[in-house]
């Protein structure tokens, strides 16, 4: 019996050793459960995402905005700018969608908050946007091929500009 009740007393101590390890407690009192996601890069800005977009912003672009938000599985890229409708066609026609930009309807759901974090409204939920996306590995981009999806938004904001928003993962 002092055998079972030695075995019970370690089989005991290991579950309450195992309980406190897991429990995600380090040093310092936080637990890793308690990081939350996603969280913003914030050493990132226009420059880093256009660079991994392979996209340029062209030259008198007004309103140039960058972020980078990290997530656990895969980092979201955002970019916008206002440029002239013509160069707005211009790098929707360069990410070689099949399809042309056509209109968005409104009552698609924001998929959150992201280019309220540069303090801009979400695309989705403008009036009048454009939008086309497309997989670059599926269309052969090869610039892009690190990219699963990449998509812009177009709205037109005055007479012959529009801003563009770019999101990529």
């Amino acid at each position: 019996m002092t055998i079972c009740r030695g075995a019970r007393f370690f089989a005991a101590l290991a579950a309450v050793v195992c309980l406190t390890a897991c429990s995600g407690a380090d040093a310092g009192g936080a637990r890793a459960s308690d990081e939350r996601w996603p969280q913003w890069d914030e050493s990132a800005g226009a420059a880093e995402v256009s660079a991994f977009m392979k996209v340029a912003v062209p030259e008198g672009a007004t309103g140039v905005e960058g972020a980078v938000q990290v997530n656990p599985r895969e980092d979201v890229y955002l970019l916008s700018f206002v440029t002239s409708e013509e160069n707005a066609e211009g790098i929707a026609e360069d990410l070689r969608s099949e399809e042309p930009l056509e209109d968005r309807k409104v009552d698609l759901a924001p998929q959150g908050e992201r280019f309220g974090h540069l303090g801009l409204p979400e695309p989705e939920s403008l009036e009048g946007t454009r939008w086309v996306g497309v997989c670059p590995p599926c269309v052969g981009d090869e610039r892009r091929s690190r990219m699963q999806w990449i998509e812009v938004y177009v709205q037109a904001v005055a007479e012959g500009r529009a801003r563009v928003y770019l999101q990529a993962f």
